[in-house]
């Protein structure tokens, strides 16, 4: 902390000597942020009005209103010159003084009351990255809309008790996410208008890869920007577009089951992990690699106290590395607080006959890698095939689940449709799913001429029910 920076803060080492010493100390008193005044006990050359350079430094520094650090040596003011205990008892009127007994003590004092007033001007910080205030941030900067949604999912989700009218700003404060009245990096990152505008980082970005290793040219990449419940949605969209999905039958119910090659469940659950507790203090972002044998994610950060890889797979404790982001995505449903996450990941990988995944710390960084099944993943460019569905009319899980919908509910909104597919919100390949749809005559709009309206529905076209038709003719 002490070092030849440092020196303009430490101007008394100008105050001893006189005539042009004084004057530097003058200008340096002027551009410093500090008036370190250590009190001896000797009182010093005087200049014409009986001053020694030490007390007119600790006027000027009054006048200026600079912040000043007052250390006294030893506690034995009897032996001090009359005019320095004077000056200590000037100080001690006005402000707060600690006594040194030897250098050592005072460089430790010094770093101690440098480190306390940097904190008191939020210039460091020792609370947890997520709760601390986001600089320059508003409470314009957040979406209330999209507080609201998350008050209505929390409430069905896990019995939130706020009520539903609860007003924006009363949500942030009981979920701790306010600072002083200022948003915190955890409310900017959940529900801001703009996160990136904040922390250009926490994008996710995400790749496919045709081969087995990360080149040129990438079939496919996608850098997703929004709050963290959006990110989440785009890159679980991402990947499941692009792995195989078998299609079964309804000879065991109404329902036609359905399996994605690499169970959702997982893909969910390691792209949640990776985004929840990264370290967002870092410039790496999220990155969300699909490759023809496996799947990759990539996120910084470090390894909890007290845990090890090992413990990780076994019975532990949660420790959130940013607990504030946590809680919401927990009452959303979109994380656990039981520490169970990469065992269930293990089991469902097992269940659906997968190797256990792969979690390791790499310069920094957690890779985590599931692995496909051999002969199973597509070769094809064109992905998100369904099995059995050779028709070409669907391209993707979210549109046939789209199609099964409307098949049921007739005539439905964007947003009842986006609940009922369980996204918190209308994500960006929602929006597409639906407009890919549209141009395919697979649905249409219940106000054509409209197609902005507030009132504004989709229904199933003939075509759309007529694929459906067909998938179930295809898997009897």
């Amino acid at each position: 902390m002490i070092t030849d920076y440092h020196a303009i803060y430490y101007a008394h080492e100008l105050s001893r000597v006189g005539g042009t010493g004084v004057d530097r100390l003058g200008r340096a008193l002027f551009d410093a942020c500090v008036d370190l005044n250590p009190h001896q006990d000797e009182y010093g050359w005087e200049d014409g009005e009986g001053l020694s350079p030490t007390h007119r430094e600790f006027r000027q520094a009054t006048g200026l209103g600079k912040t000043r650090l007052i250390y006294v040596k030893g506690t034995d003011d009897s032996r001090r010159h009359p005019k320095m205990k004077a000056l200590i008892g000037e100080a001690s009127s006005e402000l707060i003084r600690r006594r040194v007994n030897s250098p050592e003590e005072l460089l430790s004092a010094v770093y101690a009351s440098l480190v306390k007033l940097l904190e008191e001007q939020e210039l460091i910080r020792f609370t947890p990255f997520d709760a601390s205030f986001c600089r320059n941030a508003t409470l314009e900067d957040l979406d209330l809309e999209g507080i609201s949604r998350f008050l209505l999912l929390a409430r069905r989700g896990r019995s939130f008790p706020l009520p539903e009218d609860t007003p924006p700003e009363d949500v942030l404060s009981h979920l701790n996410l306010l600072d002083k009245g200022r948003p915190t990096h955890a409310a900017v990152l959940l529900f801001g208008k703009k996160p990136q505008r904040f922390l250009i980082t926490s994008e996710v970005r995400c790749a496919h890869f045709h081969g087995f290793e990360v080149e040129k040219p990438i079939p496919s990449y996608q850098v997703y920007k929004g709050t963290l419940f959006e990110l989440i949605q785009q890159a679980k969209d991402f990947v499941l577009s692009k792995v195989d999905l078998w299609t079964g039958d309804r000879s065991q119910g109404v329902q036609v089951p359905t399996a994605y090659e690499i169970p959702q469940e997982v893909v969910s659950e390691a792209i949640v992990n990776a985004i929840c507790h990264r370290d967002y203090t870092s410039n790496a972002s999220v990155q969300v690699m699909l490759f023809k044998d496996r799947l990759e994610i990539w996120n910084p950060g470090s390894m909890p106290p007290g845990l090890t890889l090992e413990k990780l797979k076994q019975p532990h404790h949660s420790v959130p590395a940013n607990p504030l982001i946590a809680e919401p995505l927990y009452l959303t449903k979109n994380i656990e607080r039981m520490g169970t996450g990469i065992r269930d990941m293990i089991q469902r990988c097992r269940q659906a006959g997968l190797p256990e995944p792969i979690i390791h710390l790499d310069a920094g960084e957690w890779v985590t890698t599931i692995r496909r099944k051999p002969g199973v993943f597509l070769t094809s460019p064109q992905s998100g095939a369904q099995s059995g569905a050779q028709s070409g009319a669907q391209s993707g899980a979210q549109s046939i689940e789209v199609l099964k919908i409307l098949a049921v509910e007739n005539e439905i909104s964007a947003n009842i449709l986006a609940e009922k597919l369980g996204l918190q919100s209308k994500t960006g390949a929602f929006k597409r799913t639906l407009q890919d749809l549209l141009k395919q005559q697979q649905i249409e709009y219940t106000l054509p001429d409209k197609p902005s309206s507030r009132l504004q529905k989709y229904r199933l076209t003939a075509k759309g029910n007529a694929i459906l038709k067909q998938l179930n003719q295809e898997n009897p």
